[in-house]
């Protein structure tokens, strides 16, 4: 089992004890805690930062656009971050296409995903301008192109291509293999390039590729790529030119043992593999952005012995962070106040309030002793925490923060009782 000492000499971004009290940057997490109540996301500016410049870095002087998946964390503030770092987004919704309109990330700068895209959704991107569409079958296409010619704006595409190739990942976050529900398959891409080609109101851009997440070993990415790149030789046989290169996401974090590369070093191993391309990369990083930045701060309600555990029972729950009960994943788990002896660790069941028997952050994990109405920092939650967050069993949404240096704001205040029935009280019968 990781130890503490562990957790906090390997280093999880800015989240560190700063005179015995776990700190975002340099803002004690307690004093967030007594002005906002918990639970809450905290999130690190400095490390969403540092984590965007690394690819930045990496593609050096190669035509590039970082677009940031927007679904790792859908916060508005922290795409306008971004978007001021000059970043585009991957977005697989119309809502996602406002959030990046709002945070001022331009259409030109968008991409398209995810295999159910509506007819609303097509009309609104292609308003919007986005730079392409990521596309997933043959009707998607045709139907893009039909919607493309009834509002007379030509639609840029990509194929998504099926490389068939393990990630090993977690399987329900696994994309890339033959028998998953996305991208087309080699030869059926062929195919659609050709078809797409010769129609006016579509235009051939890129071409794409995304085998999955939380990815911490790059080989199976090079191996994916080298196939996409077969493709693309073949259609430039065939007079069918792709500019741009979508390599997807995927890049794996640190959650527990895992030792991902740098994003730096990850994109310079994909371009080693394609070599001098005249080509614009693009790439698609959402939890290699935002997960190490964010913690879920929250409260110890109480304890109980019970069935021969012991329960350190929380007031966040399964409704904030859903990964541990679907995933199973692994959260490091800290104390806001640092333990006067932290080797003394006893196993604890961290569970949440949630009529749930899956409403847990950590399963017979080592901690050291939580008394009542102490603070817990369930770290690595900036991906797929708040963006996955629900009202089950009518629970508000907590607010998220995100800290610069010294001081802190709110970047979502807390969900109102009032507001949790807003869209129902109209309906109410008389």
């Amino acid at each position: 089992m990781t130890t503490i000492q562990n957790w906090l000499r390997n280093g999880w971004s800015e989240f560190r004890y700063r005179s015995g009290e776990l700190c975002c940057e340099e803002v004690p997490l307690s004093a967030i805690a007594r002005e906002i109540g918990t639970p809450f996301y905290a999130y690190s500016s400095k490390t969403v930062r540092e984590a965007f410049l690394s690819y930045k870095q990496g593609f050096g002087d190669r035509r590039h656009l970082i677009a940031y998946a927007i679904k790792a964390n859908e916060n508005i503030s922290i795409a306008r971050l971004l978007a001021e770092l000059g970043a585009g987004a991957d977005i697989v919704s119309v809502g996602q296409l406002y959030r990046a309109q709002v945070a001022g990330i331009p259409g030109n700068k968008m991409m398209y995903s995810g295999v159910g895209k509506t007819d609303r959704e097509i009309r609104a991107a292609l308003e919007a301008g986005i730079l392409f569409f990521n596309v997933e079958s043959a009707e998607e296409l045709a139907r893009i192109e039909e919607l493309a010619e009834e509002v007379h704006i030509r639609a840029g595409i990509a194929i998504r291509i099926n490389p068939d190739v393990d990630p090993k990942t977690h399987p329900y976050i696994s994309t890339g293999m033959r028998e998953h529900k996305f991208g087309v398959e080699i030869e059926a891409a062929l195919d659609l390039y050709r078809r797409a080609a010769k129609k006016e109101w579509l235009e051939v851009r890129g071409i794409q590729c995304h085998i999955g997440s939380q990815i911490t070993d790059s080989s199976p990415h090079r191996e994916a790529l080298a196939r996409v790149l077969e493709v693309r030789e073949k259609l430039g046989r065939e007079g069918i030119e792709t500019r741009y290169l979508d390599v997807g996401g995927g890049l794996g974090i640190r959650y527990s043992e895992e030792n991902p590369p740098a994003p730096s070093e990850f994109v310079k191993g994909l371009m080693d593999v394609a070599g001098n391309l005249d080509l614009t990369w693009v790439i698609e990083p959402g939890r290699s952005i935002v997960g190490n930045a964010g913690a879920l701060v929250c409260q110890v309600l109480y304890r109980k012995d019970h069935g021969g555990k012991r329960y350190t029972i929380v007031d966040a729950g399964m409704n904030d962070l859903i990964r541990p009960a679907i995933y199973d994943a692994f959260h490091p788990i800290l104390p806001v106040n640092q333990a006067e002896d932290p080797t003394q660790l006893s196993p604890t069941e961290v569970v949440g309030p949630i009529c749930e028997s899956t409403d847990q952050f950590a399963w017979d994990r080592m901690l050291p002793a939580f008394a009542q109405r102490d603070l817990m920092a369930v770290l690595a939650a900036g991906a797929y925490g708040s963006a996955m967050s629900s009202n089950y069993n009518a629970k508000p949404l907590c607010p998220e923060v995100l800290v610069e240096g010294a001081s802190w704001r709110v970047i979502r205040r807390r969900q109102t009782i009032e507001e949790l029935i807003a869209l129902e009280r109209e309906y109410l019968a008389p």
